[in-house]
């Protein structure tokens, strides 16, 4: 059974930082992207930083400057550094994991349930 689970989230103060971490478990097939999307109440759910296997990164332009995600291939981890957090942060971040299967060649995608930020005076 596929899990993913998120960590790292809570409320902070603008111009601070957060590091969210996300594990996962359960997965048997090829990995070609781990990465994060965030959804803000009444907003719909947008990509904040995706890491493909093949090294090629999207980042989303609102948080190019302020975000890092990384992987580590070996745990099957990606991380998600913010900084100089700001009120439009706020989001619940879900970590995203997709990738290929071995002998049929479907695609495969998975959601964590989600690690609520919020950046607030």
């Amino acid at each position: 059974q596929v899990q993913l689970r998120e960590f790292g989230g809570g409320e902070v103060q603008p111009g601070g930082s957060l590091r969210l971490s996300c594990t996962t478990s359960g997965i048997i097939f090829s990995i070609n992207a781990m990465g994060w999307y965030r959804q803000a109440a009444g907003k719909q759910r947008e990509m904040v930083a995706i890491k493909y296997t093949n090294g090629v990164s999207n980042v989303a332009g609102s948080v190019s400057s302020r975000f890092t995600v990384s992987r580590d291939n070996g745990e099957k981890t990606v991380y998600l550094q913010m900084n100089k957090l700001k009120v439009d942060d706020t989001a619940v971040y879900f970590c995203y994991v997709t990738g290929t299967d071995y002998y049929t060649y479907e695609t495969k995608e998975f959601w964590g349930q989600g690690t609520e930020v919020t950046v607030s005076s």
